[in-house]
């Protein structure tokens, strides 16, 4: 669904991306892990179109799209939710998810769809986002994403932060949209035992280039910890 092809990217003058190739498979989980500061968050602007590489290339479905704008990206079914449990603070849940809904001809059904993927924001439709825990802010960033019905959805350490019961939430949301089929998903990730449950394929980060990369599952846990740890 999505390939990026030795792509270089950074920030002015400033080099983070040396040349990373990455696969995300049709319907499947590609999880890039790494230490901060590894280029995992720049990666996922890159392939957003928030960051313009300096090189290589980036395709979507076999489309090049290397030279979009982030809108162009979304109407072409992207979906991004950077870090942070990013919110509208002072609009409504409801209100955040109507937001993302409007214009869009199956707008009712698609929040209904994410409320019953993260049903406690049904019952928190009329409080302000800002006034939520953050593990209730960070339910409602994928609920807005989805509501989008992407066709690829890039999560920026979904579980960072949050408390652990609304993290197994978080994880087991992730792991059924995973296997229902119909969504491809770029997870970055620093919990290693879900990002392995939820690929098919892992990348690891270090100091921008690829340092180990195999397909997923559980029998590669092990690996990618001793690649971490160097």
């Amino acid at each position: 669904m999505l390939e990026l092809s030795n792509v270089r990217a950074g920030y002015d003058h400033s080099p983070v991306l040396h040349g990373v190739s990455v696969s995300v498979p049709k319907d499947g989980v590609a999880a890039v892990l790494g230490h901060n500061g590894a280029g995992k968050s720049t990666l996922l602007r890159t392939a957003m179109g928030l960051l313009k590489p300096k090189s290589g290339t980036v395709l979507l479905d076999g489309e090049d799209i290397t030279r979009l704008a982030p809108h162009q990206r979304v109407s072409r079914g992207m979906a991004y939710v950077p870090q942070g449990q990013q919110s509208f603070p002072h609009l409504t849940t409801a209100e955040n998810l109507q937001l993302v809904a409007d214009g869009r001809p199956d707008g009712k059904e698609a929040i209904a769809e994410a409320l019953d993927l993260f049903p406690v924001l049904r019952e928190l439709s009329g409080r302000r986002a800002g006034l939520l825990s953050g593990g209730q802010r960070q339910q409602l960033a994928v609920a807005r994403a989805l509501v989008t019905r992407p066709r690829l959805l890039l999560l920026d350490e979904p579980t960072e932060g949050i408390q652990p019961s609304v993290v197994a939430e978080i994880e087991e949301t992730i792991l059924a949209l995973a296997r229902r089929g119909g969504l491809s998903v770029l997870l970055v990730e620093q919990h290693v035992g879900f990002a392995m449950r939820a690929a098919q394929r892992y990348y690891v980060l270090e100091a921008g280039r690829v340092t180990s990369t195999g397909a997923g599952g559980a029998e590669s846990e092990q690996a990618v910890r001793e690649a971490l740890s160097v």
